[in-house]
């Protein structure tokens, strides 16, 4: 394999810039896996990846020797990178030794049916990672995601996600107001209302689009208005609310309950 050493090259320059923005990676449809592990569950989905480069003590790692061995019978491009040039690439405190770029997947059309998840303004990146690997758990159809939400293709959310963004279907940038208006079954949304029902106590079966608030805002006004069905999370007094990963894996478990 070939090595790269200098901060110059056009390759490591691109990942570089991949790894640090998410415009460059929204104008480019590229962005960088980071870690063996995403790399094997980007491969199973049945995506190519398009470049990956590795450390020199990386590529003695059986795991990442297996994955090489793949890509090699792909014909995927492999560039041993320096260890300098690596750790400037990846965020984690001890690197993977590992990384890979590829083509980000293109959206699909919304959904007006089935079980959709619809995340207004949830901003943290290992929320919003959590959450997409909850829904692919649960048996999500699709997820939206408005322009407030966190980029799904950072690294952050890559690895908070387990590579679940590749395996389910994601609509960024998503007008929730509208798609909402469009969809044909119930809208639930999670909210700290007096007036909002007791989860357990809620028909979830069906046609659902389920409404997931922001971090500190919760749901929007004008999604909480187009909702159907208000629903609260029974919590002990004193309690002023759950994180929102938790959160919505309690409700997405609650709807896969209700429908077996």
């Amino acid at each position: 394999m070939e090595t790269l050493t200098s901060s110059q090259n056009s390759q490591y320059k691109l990942a570089l810039k991949l790894s640090q923005s998410r415009r460059e990676r929204s104008k480019s449809g590229l962005t960088l896996l980071d870690g063996a592990h995403l790399l094997a569950a980007w491969l199973d989905a049945g995506q190519a990846l398009q470049t990956v480069f590795v450390t020199a003590a990386g590529a003695q790692k059986p795991e990442i020797t297996t994955l090489l061995s793949r890509c090699e019978s792909q014909g995927v491009k492999c560039l041993v990178l320096a260890d300098a040039l690596f750790e400037s690439l990846s965020e984690l405190p001890s690197h993977s030794g590992i990384l890979a770029l590829v083509a980000i997947p293109a959206q699909q059309v919304p959904r007006h049916d089935g079980l959709c998840l619809l995340l207004d303004g949830v901003q943290d990146p290992g929320n919003v990672g959590a959450i997409l690997r909850t829904a692919h758990a649960a048996g999500v159809d699709q997820v939206w995601l408005s322009a407030a939400c966190a980029d799904i293709w950072s690294p952050k959310v890559l690895r908070a996600g387990m590579g679940a963004q590749v395996v389910l279907p994601c609509i960024e940038n998503a007008d929730l107001p509208t798609l909402a208006q469009q969809f044909r079954g119930k809208i639930a949304a999670s909210l700290l209302d007096e007036a909002a029902q007791d989860l357990y106590a809620s028909d979830l079966r069906g046609d659902l689009a389920l409404v997931m608030g922001s971090e500190g805002l919760g749901v929007s006004p004008q999604m909480a208005q187009l909702a159907d069905t208000k629903i609260l999370i029974p919590m002990q007094v004193g309690i002023e609310s759950l994180n929102v990963g938790h959160a919505a894996a309690i409700c997405l478990y609650e709807i896969v309950r209700q429908r077996r």
